[in-house]
């Protein structure tokens, strides 16, 4: 289903104008969609085979024939993927009935909680009593609101012609409030590749744990490295969980299920951020971050601090795109 203009945004001149304003034929989103660099399709297959499988040859010539941003997707993708396997065996191998709770519930630390969360004062009765369903959810809040952060960020402040991170990061959110339904259309690296980078230094050091660290350091430790696996996952995921909330045909049963539940971001809900100027819901993970924080006016206080000591219009870049016409 279309989304070009899904909330109204087009109305009485707009509306009647024969110029394309929204969707994949604006002239801002046919810009911004030249500046992402692609990787020839043939050396995505190659590197769809197994590492093991690959001629060093082929190896080379698939390298050679990706460049720019579609590289680090393709490299950030693998090197997540890989790191996901390994610790992932290792919890397994280092699993015991101790930690059945945990695994099943998807897991969290009290450990953890009461080392890094929780205050001097809180009795040590409170702590006993969270569960590891509670943890997670926590996990699942932090990531959501991270996910607003970042998306906030990058939807109102910068410009593409920022080096490096200009067309590398930013460019695709220009992109997507000119044509939503752009991550549609886009295949699982390109959607997922920048979300991939993040978590790899704690996922690296955790591979890096379970192949130097002592049995007993291990044991220690071992629910905190749930915990960080799980919101790894998550965070990981939060792209491709966006790209659910604008597909309206062709999703597995079980996703939608989730969005029905407000697991993940459901699509009406994220609808609301895509009424112009864009300037709320940013949290696209599960959403359940976004009501709390309109209410008390975090994203607002949080502009106008910046505009204070910078002098930067929020929003300014992402409306000049908008308006483009040549």
């Amino acid at each position: 289903m279309a989304e070009e203009d899904p909330n109204g945004n087009e109305y009485e001149a707009a509306a009647r104008s024969t110029a394309p304003r929204w969707g994949p034929q604006h002239v801002g989103a046919l810009q911004l969609a030249r500046l992402y660099s692609p990787a020839v399709k043939e050396a995505a297959a190659i590197f769809l085979a197994l590492p093991w499988l690959l001629s060093e040859t082929l190896a080379v010539t698939a390298a050679l024939r990706l460049s720019g941003k579609r590289l680090q997707e393709w490299v950030c993708v693998i090197l997540c993927l890989v790191l996901f396997i390994i610790n992932f065996t290792f919890l397994l191998l280092h699993f015991s009935t101790v930690h059945i709770c945990q695994i099943v519930l998807g897991i969290a630390v009290k450990e953890a909680v009461a080392t890094i969360l929780a205050p001097p004062w809180l009795p040590s009765e409170t702590l006993a009593v969270t569960t590891p369903l509670q943890l997670s959810v926590l996990g699942m809040l932090t990531a959501d609101f991270a996910s607003g952060m970042v998306h906030w960020g990058a939807d109102t402040w910068g410009s593409v012609d920022i080096p490096v991170i200009g067309k590398a990061f930013i460019r695709p959110f220009r992109e997507h409030h000119i044509d939503p339904t752009a991550i549609t259309r886009h295949d699982f690296v390109e959607t997922n590749g920048d979300n991939c980078m993040i978590p790899i230094l704690p996922l690296a050091h955790m591979a890096y744990k379970f192949l130097t660290y002592t049995s007993e350091a291990l044991a220690a430790s071992y629910l905190w490295d749930c915990y960080v696996l799980a919101l790894a996952l998550f965070v990981t995921w939060t792209n491709q969980i966006h790209k659910w909330s604008h597909s309206y045909f062709g999703l597995p049963r079980w996703v939608t299920l989730l969005q029905d539940w407000h697991v993940v971001l459901p699509r009406k809900h994220h609808r609301i951020h895509h009424v112009s100027p864009h300037e709320t819901y940013y949290c696209i993970t599960t959403g359940w971050c976004n009501y709390p924080l309109d209410q008390l006016g975090f994203w607002r206080h949080m502009e106008r601090l910046i505009e204070r000591v910078t002098g930067q219009k929020p929003r300014s870049d992402d409306l000049a795109w908008a308006k483009k016409t040549d």
